[in-house]
């Protein structure tokens, strides 16, 4: 590992049901841990733009199921970014995937990876692995690696499996070398974050940060 583990850590709260209260729990509690920073919805980006400080403040797009049109989450992105996000996770259209449309893929997250970038923002593309082959996310990863995306992330925490380490390893051998890994969904424990970390991830996103961080 290349940083203490606190380093690696987006403290995640994408609740439904999350409210004002849990967002500023959320920050106080990656203040204390010195996590790298917050994932929260965009509905909160502004009031959590106002506390944050130096945290990077993350937040999320085409959320949580990817088929919205290009668009629509261009719109997403420029609120976001109008609003405080220093990074955006946006979910790839699985559903294009599916029917081969690489040839809509490409451009759209070109578009988005431009504008985040005119603007200092980090993209990063959620493929969703759960819903995927290993042959789709190969492809998907080298479509994203090609239109500029900063990093490849593996799911929402919404399908019904999240981030494995076997994923990750093959995400790894699929992008280049620039182009970093978020791991997330379902990481709950230490072990499962170390796990991920020694497979190639640069980022975990948890809801269980100070869980994590307080086992031995």
């Amino acid at each position: 590992m290349e940083k203490p583990l606190n380093e690696y850590i987006e403290h995640t709260n994408l609740s439904p049901t999350i409210t004002a209260n849990d967002v500023e729990k959320l920050i106080a509690e990656a203040k204390e841990y010195n996590f790298l920073g917050i994932c929260v919805p965009p509905y909160w980006v502004r009031k959590a733009r106002r506390d944050i400080g130096n945290l990077r403040l993350v937040t999320v797009v085409g959320f949580p199921l990817g088929y919205h049109r290009s668009e629509v989450k261009m719109k997403e992105i420029e609120s976001a970014i109008y609003e405080g996000a220093n990074e955006i996770d946006v979910v790839i259209n699985v559903s294009a995937i599916k029917t081969q449309g690489w040839e809509w893929i490409k451009p759209e997250i070109a578009q988005f990876a431009e504008y985040c970038h005119k603007n200092e923002v980090l993209l990063k593309v959620i493929l969703e692995t759960a819903y995927l082959t290993d042959q789709e996310i190969v492809q998907a990863c080298q479509i994203c690696s090609d239109a500029g995306t900063d990093f490849v992330k593996t799911s929402t925490g919404f399908a019904p499996e999240g981030a494995k380490v076997e994923h990750i390893r093959l995400i790894r051998q699929s992008i280049p070398s620039h182009v970093g890994i978020k791991a997330s969904g379902g990481i709950r424990t230490k072990a499962q974050a170390l796990a991920m970390i020694e497979a190639g991830a640069e980022r975990i996103g948890t809801s269980s940060g100070v869980k994590i961080m307080q086992m031995n």
